[in-house]
């Protein structure tokens, strides 16, 4: 049975929960993300599932558009200097709320992504922990 491993995250400037119990992505609160593209702005909601690449959102974002990216909150914008390894666009950084951060490319259509954890063998016991483990 495949597990899926849905994650919450915060704005890693005012620290307020970004996932939307109220918006739902593929039956997972949704990320919420106030976007700009193109001089339109809106909300943008992204899959809370790790490896899913299912969105929403109010506007139209053309392929491989790049994307700006603000806390719905305190309206910070999200994107840090470093810039995708794949096609150079801005990367955007949200904190884990279990520890770490989720790093993703600020363009549309490109897939990099990761999460990396502050301390792995606490997250891998909550991991655990939550979708049990078979020893095979």
């Amino acid at each position: 049975m495949e597990h899926l491993f849905s994650f919450s995250v915060k704005c890693p400037y005012c620290g307020k929960v970004l996932n939307d119990d109220h918006h739902m992505v593929n039956n997972k609160p949704g990320i919420r993300l106030k976007v700009q593209s193109s001089r339109e702005e809106g909300m943008l909601w992204l899959c809370s599932v790790y490896g899913s690449y299912d969105h929403e959102t109010e506007l139209e974002i053309a392929d491989k558009a790049v994307t700006l990216f603000f806390c719905p909150h305190c309206e910070k914008p999200l994107a840090g200097k470093d810039e995708c390894e794949e096609c150079g666009a801005p990367l955007v950084h949200l904190k884990v709320i279990e520890g770490g951060k989720v790093i993703f490319c600020s363009r549309r259509g490109c897939r990099k992504h990761y999460i990396a954890f502050e301390n792995l063998s606490s997250t891998l016991k909550q991991f655990y922990d939550e979708y049990g483990y078979e020893h095979q």
